[in-house]
């Protein structure tokens, strides 16, 4: 089979990311004798500075783990919570149905950097002044500019001037929209980097001492006091066409902390998939898996018209599930057992037939009634001229339309350990940068319901229903693979995708990821406006003509977009005494590097 690049194998390590960048400098750190929580810690700081539109260092990141030490997979939760100031109430109080999708008030505590710092910290073996360094460079010394970064900053550059001055002024130099190309700095967020690594080892002692320091002088020093401040005294506009304040505090910042998890988990035909639990949409991962089981798919053949039609109406049922009952389960009681029960999954199944469905079926676990969202009716209105652009995270348009997205990045080091992480959220068109310190703030919030009673409504402290969502998988009970996609509502679909094609299309890594990808947009956006569109199919026009007319016959909803639009997955694998990687090439920018 044509692949657009190899898949790479080795014995030392392996790097896989969505920008060339920082897959380099993961590399880089395991050739310096780094282990995969160094590199990927570096990568993952570098992805904040060279992908600003897709996340940034006030966003959040969710990470799985595989420790050889420990052997288990763990899960190192960077999402940051509601301030608690955050109520239903609240927002409605202001004449708001929903989390708008930018601005201050959807702002959670940001995640990430608390997130990579623990993962230094416990199984890293480098200083925090090391795995910045990279970052640093490219902050204050200047990147190569991303087309999409020069695109992003296009739609959003007449909102900064009118309405967010402080991100006109870090992120328009001169006034004008960068070019493509042009070399990009951000001094400012070198600086608070540079003070952050200074703090820490200011107080001296054991490099993890070192690494709590600076974990203390963002979420209880001067970056939780500059937030905070900003949030309390700034009013900006937001997608609700009025401005608002924010609702974070130092103190909700103070009052955070990492934490590290057990993983959701399914075994699926020998292979045990790994995913966050229902704080994060990686369950539904597992229940596709579920109701798949039931099915001969490697009979079907990847890419056929009963591979594309079992696949989406398992899907369909999965995300509704998602919807009516996944949630912070800090907060709220996710019957996740009862979800992916054998007999639950079998009444389930049996509603998979031959025709495309059009409705949002969410199931009964146990005898349990689901509630759905009160979703709102109308168009997508995702950057219309009302001041929208830049809203949710925003991914896809229903025409596979470009609007934004996330990263992803994939290490493996020949001492065997394993990581796939998913960093995003603070990304600069959906929410205005603090001016001290150089970076905007994650607007996850907008996935919470301002209605009441749900498993994803506001509440104070409660982690939002997150889309992120890495995935590791064992084969045999060992560490097999660990994958992952940007993508929001996607990334589920598309990262299923791939898994599906090396299990059962017997592919490599590189022909899993280039083959021809789909998926639907049935089920609610995640993200603002809350838009859906009920039987929708999007297909990459390499599939077969016959293909297509057979799922339109079934009663998909089928469009077709470019040949090379959908996914973004990468991997690292370890199988058959080798390390393997492989990259996307949808994008141009994702990159995988290994010996």
């Amino acid at each position: 089979m044509f692949t657009t690049r190899p898949e790479l194998a080795g014995d030392f390590g392996m790097v896989a990311s969505t920008h060339w960048l920082a897959s380099a400098t993961g590399m880089s750190v395991l050739e310096r004798g780094g282990n995969a929580a160094d590199a990927a810690v570096a990568a993952g700081f570098v992805l904040q500075v060279v992908e600003p539109h897709l996340n940034g260092p006030g966003g959040e990141v969710p990470v799985l783990l595989w420790d050889p030490g420990e052997r288990r997979v763990s899960v190192v939760c960077g999402q940051g919570v509601a301030p608690a100031a955050a109520t239903g109430e609240r927002l409605l109080g202001l004449g708001l149905s929903l989390v708008p999708g930018t601005g201050l008030l959807p702002t959670v505590v940001p995640g990430s950097f608390g997130a990579w710092l623990l993962l230094l910290e416990r199984w890293g073996t480098w200083s925090l002044a090391d795995v910045l360094a990279p970052a640093i460079h490219y902050a204050d010394r200047g990147h190569p500019l991303l087309g999409r970064v020069s695109t992003a900053l296009g739609t959003v550059a007449d909102m900064f001037r009118a309405h967010w001055p402080t991100s006109a002024a870090t992120w328009l130099p001169g006034g004008a929209v960068p070019a493509a190309g042009s070399r990009f700095t951000n001094p400012v967020l070198a600086g608070t980097w540079r003070r952050l690594v200074a703090e820490g080892e200011a107080a001296g002692g054991s490099r993890e001492r070192r690494i709590a320091a600076a974990r203390d002088a963002w979420y209880r020093g001067f970056v939780a006091e500059a937030i905070g401040s900003y949030c309390a005294t700034a009013e900006v506009m937001d997608t609700s066409g009025r401005a608002h304040g924010g609702l974070l505090t130092a103190d909700d910042l103070a009052a955070w902390q990492p934490a590290v998890e057990e993983p959701a988990t399914f075994d699926y035909h020998g292979y045990t998939v790994c995913k966050t639990g229902p704080w994060g949409q990686g369950p539904v991962f597992l229940q596709q898996l579920a109701l798949l089981e039931g099915f001969d798919l490697a009979a079907m053949g990847p890419g056929s018209a009963d591979w594309v039609h079992t696949v989406i109406e398992a899907g369909k049922l999965a995300f509704a599930d998602r919807e009516a009952w996944y949630g912070d389960p800090d907060h709220t009681d996710v019957p996740l057992d009862g979800l992916l029960d054998p007999e639950y999954t079998a009444q389930r199944r049996r509603l998979i037939t031959g025709t495309a469905s059009l409705d949002l079926r969410p199931g009964s676990p146990g005898g349990r009634s689901p509630r759905l969202p009160r979703y709102p009716q109308g168009p997508d209105v995702l950057g219309a001229a009302d001041g929208t652009a830049g809203a949710g995270e925003p991914t896809l348009a229903a025409t596979g339309e470009v609007r934004g997205d996330t990263c992803h990045l994939d290490v493996a080091d020949r001492h065997g350990m394993m990581i796939s992480a998913t960093p995003s959220g603070g990304w600069f068109q959906s929410s205005p940068t603090v001016p001290e310190l150089g970076f905007c703030l994650s607007t996850r919030g907008q996935m919470f319901w301002v209605e009441p009673g749900l498993p994803n409504s506001l509440r104070p402290g409660a982690r939002p229903r997150t889309t992120l969502t890495p995935s590791f998988a064992l084969r045999d009970g060992e560490p097999w693979l660990a994958f992952g996609t940007p993508g929001g509502d996607f990334q589920d679909q598309w990262s299923l995708h791939f898994f599906l094609n090396a299990v059962h299309g017997g592919m490599n890594l590189q022909e899993a990821i280039d083959a021809p990808e789909f998926h639907t947009l049935h089920v609610p956006n995640s993200f603002y406006p809350r838009d859906t569109h009920p039987g929708h199919l999007l297909l990459e026009e390499r599939f077969d003509p016959d293909v297509l007319a057979e799922l339109r016959r079934r009663g998909h909803r089928v469009e077709t977009g470019d040949a090379w639009s959908l996914g973004h997955v990468s991997a690292v694998a370890r199988e058959d005494g080798w390390l393997r990687a492989a990259a996307n090439p949808r994008g141009n920018q994702g990159y995988a590097v290994g010996r």
